[in-house]
């Protein structure tokens, strides 16, 4: 059964850095395309970040270039956002995803979720 499982998230100060993990199980990340989205309250999910090692497919959203890194340890099936320079909009739920490729840039698109993991910046 293919499974994803976030953590790392938490409450850290305008300008701090957390780094999300991301753990699969069921499959190989060998195979899969990875993405990292976040929902705010109200708001709809939206994209932050996708990479794809068997092309090597790589972006981020505009409102998280030069701030948010992806980054992937297939031996150990894991997959990191690093994420500095935090500001209180970057607040939301962030979720990995597995998929067969990063060009599938709305949500709903995507077939396997993890559960989500909270990121709040506030002072």
């Amino acid at each position: 059964q293919l499974q994803l499982v976030e953590s790392g998230g938490g409450l850290v100060q305008p300008g701090g850095s957390l780094r999300l993990s991301c753990v699969v199980s069921g499959f190989s990340l060998d195979y899969y395309a990875i993405g990292w989205f976040r929902q705010a309250p109200g708001k709809e999910r939206e994209r932050v970040s996708c990479d794809d090692s068997r092309d090597g497919f790589r972006n981020y959203a505009d409102s998280v270039k030069g701030r948010f890194t992806i980054s992937r340890d297939n031996a150990k099936n894991t997959v990191y956002l690093q994420m500095n320079s935090l500001k209180p909009e970057d607040t939301g739920v962030y979720y990995c995803a597995a998929d067969n490729t990063c060009r599938k840039y709305a949500y709903i698109l995507w077939n396997y979720w993890g559960q989500g993991t909270q990121v709040t910046v506030s002072s």
